[in-house]
């Protein structure tokens, strides 16, 4: 099979969801393809979308961006592997607009099935995630390749046990499960030799990562101790996990390695919320957590997700909700309202919470983080923080990423790019 053909690689959704992209592009690198920058100019050969399915409107515009990238590229073929792939095609090998569908488990053999659609063979169905054996410890046989980015992206994780009432996830990622721990080692310790600066844990719960009893704990100790060189490690967002001070121990214990910064999924502010949409924890519980975050880490950016509108949310809810999140102080929230999805709980639930009330809710939510968010720069002037600068615009102005995650900008004739440099906030 003659595989010096182009590639390119659409990828929506998560940073879980990029580092399966890397994941992608080595296999291609590995074969003999050629990986493409989005605006490289060259017509690929094949077309890839990498999917996200962690809402309705996340889904559609999976679909939306697979239709968009055919009609630019109808001579390539276009594959629809990811999460939107795996929920919304698995009786079928091909989607009505003909593209090809491979599920999160077969993506690993991504090789096998281009020769087979380039070859013109189309095997009769996919092999779903309910279907697949997967172990408790899996390996990707790959390591992240980032042609176009300069930070890395390393998956260590898959799949939650939890199942939220209003996530799809466990169905289009599966039950959890961790890569092996000496490959994410490999993984991490190539990223640095080939000059990534920041390297980024990511899974859909990274706090379940567990390899024969090798926990989260245990890699980050394991790389800070082992890996030399000017690099720094940040964690991708987690679950929260009241009882799980040690991470916090372990964070606080490699200053200038790990960096200040955890993006806690709170969900809800109002407990009887929390218990509807079974989370795991109560609001005093997570506070608890937070304080003790910023009493090990001062200036940690703390950020969460939050959903408005969540079936049987009452004013009286949001209220509580809104008083409970402007207590934390967040540096930043992530706002969603929720979104109907066949398949959880909640979308069979009554008292749907109508949509112009959600979008007003919103807004008010929006508010309180614009004003969490100044805070917590105020808080941070004067302080000289750690940045990494990555890029450079047309007006000559670099742009970067305090370790506590705070965007600063710099003349870039005054920094250096891809290199950690203390910078003293104005």
């Amino acid at each position: 099979m003659d595989r010096s053909r182009s590639v390119l690689i659409e990828t929506l959704g998560c940073r879980l969801n990029q580092a399966d992209s890397a994941l992608l592009s080595d296999r291609l690198r590995r074969a003999g393809f050629t990986v493409l920058e989005e605006h490289s100019g060259i017509r690929p050969d094949v077309v890839i979308v990498n999917s996200c399915s962690v809402t309705a409107a996340a889904a559609a515009k999976s679909r939306q961006a697979a239709r968009r990238l055919h009609r630019a590229f109808p001579e390539a073929p276009v594959v629809l592997t990811g999460c939107s792939a795996e929920l919304d095609y698995r009786c079928a090998r091909t989607s009505e607009e003909g593209f090809m569908i491979l599920s999160n488990v077969e993506k690993r053999d991504l090789i096998s099935w281009l020769d087979a659609l380039l070859a013109g063979k189309m095997p009769a169905a996919p092999m779903a995630l309910s279907e697949a054996a997967e172990a408790a410890v899996f390996r990707e046989n790959a390591f992240g390749h980032f042609p176009f980015r300069t930070r890395a992206f390393l998956k260590i994780q898959e799949g939650c046990n939890n199942f939220c009432t209003y996530c799809i996830v466990p169905h289009s990622r599966g039950r959890e499960r961790s890569r092996a721990f000496a490959e994410v080692l490999a993984d991490c310790r190539q990223a640095i030799a080939a000059g990534f600066p920041e390297i980024v844990l990511t899974g859909v719960n990274t706090c379940a990562y567990n390899d024969g009893g090798k926990t989260l704990n245990n890699l980050i100790e394991t790389l800070c101790e082992t890996v030399p060189g000017e690099w720094r490690l940040r964690l991708s967002s987690t679950e929260p996990a009241p009882g799980n001070t040690s991470l916090l121990e372990v964070m606080a214990r490699y200053p200038g390695k790990v960096c200040r910064f955890l993006h806690l999924a709170l969900q809800h502010g109002a407990d009887r919320i929390l218990h509807a949409m079974h989370r795991r924890y109560t609001t005093g519980e997570y506070a608890a957590f937070a304080a003790e975050a910023r009493r090990l880490m001062p200036d940690i950016h703390l950020g969460t997700d939050v959903i408005v509108g969540f079936p049987g949310e009452t004013e009286q809810d949001f209220s509580e909700s809104c008083r409970f999140i402007e207590s934390v102080g967040f540096a930043n929230l992530h706002i969603f309202s929720y979104s109907r999805r066949a398949g959880t709980p909640a979308a069979l639930m009554p008292e749907q919470v109508p949509e112009n009330i959600k979008k007003i809710r919103h807004r008010q939510l929006e508010e309180i983080n614009q004003n969490m968010a100044e805070a917590f720069r105020r808080s941070q002037r004067g302080k000289t923080l750690p940045v990494i600068f990555e890029t450079v615009d047309e007006n000559r102005l670099a742009h970067g990423w305090s370790d506590n995650y705070l965007a600063v900008t710099r003349p870039a004739t005054e920094v250096p790019l891809r290199r950690i440099v203390p910078v003293t906030l104005e």
